[in-house]
């Protein structure tokens, strides 16, 4: 915890969640979002059964309850989803996430999705109505000419647009950063330019 940004005034304030190969779920990949009422959430999650979503406590950064949502999970013999990262934009939370192979140079197959819930604690849909949590997403970033396996990507917002950040793979499997402005179309679902 860091009550405020001046060098050493961080203090390790124990444990908020963590996994075993007996867990169902991965702790990793976390995301904190502040939702519109203030509320402190942590999204995670990497294969295994997906994405995951616990509540935290503002006052001290750690887990509120022992509530797990799951947000998305894959099917059809895949679990490859992960990278969450939470966004607001109007009315909607946004769950971007990856599916997919990363680290594999410009073999990977990374692409980053998105589904919407007007609650943070889902349910997510992409723009066919399919549950994440059913391996929905909608591809906002794929592959394409010289940039391979986009994925693990973050939403920020700038003083005209969100921006996208991302990285990607060269063709000669360099990696390198991506970014990329946000637009929405008139159903509301978000596309880069």
């Amino acid at each position: 915890m860091r009550p405020t940004g001046a060098a050493g005034s961080w203090t390790n304030q124990g444990l908020i969640i963590s996994t075993t190969s007996s867990s169902n779920y991965n702790a990793i990949d976390p995301n904190l979002i502040v939702d519109a009422q203030g509320r402190w959430w942590l999204s995670f999650g990497s294969f295994w059964t997906g994405i995951k979503l616990i509540q935290l406590d503002p006052a001290t950064g750690k887990r509120l309850g022992t509530s797990i949502t799951s947000l998305a999970q894959r099917t059809g013999g895949t679990t490859a989803v992960e990278a969450p990262f939470v966004f607001r934009h109007g009315s909607y939370y946004y769950l971007w996430v990856s599916f997919d192979a990363c680290c594999q140079g410009a073999s990977s197959t990374y692409r980053i999705m998105v589904g919407r819930s007007t609650s943070i604690t889902g349910p997510y849909v992409d723009r066919n109505g399919v549950a994440m949590t059913s391996g929905g997403g909608t591809q906002v970033l794929a592959g394409h000419g010289s940039v391979h396996g986009p994925g693990h990507q973050a939403v920020i917002p700038d003083s005209d647009a969100e921006v996208l950040f991302y990285h990607y793979y060269a063709n000669n499997g360099a990696p390198l950063l991506g970014i990329n402005l946000i637009g929405y179309d008139n159903a509301g679902w978000p596309f880069v330019y």
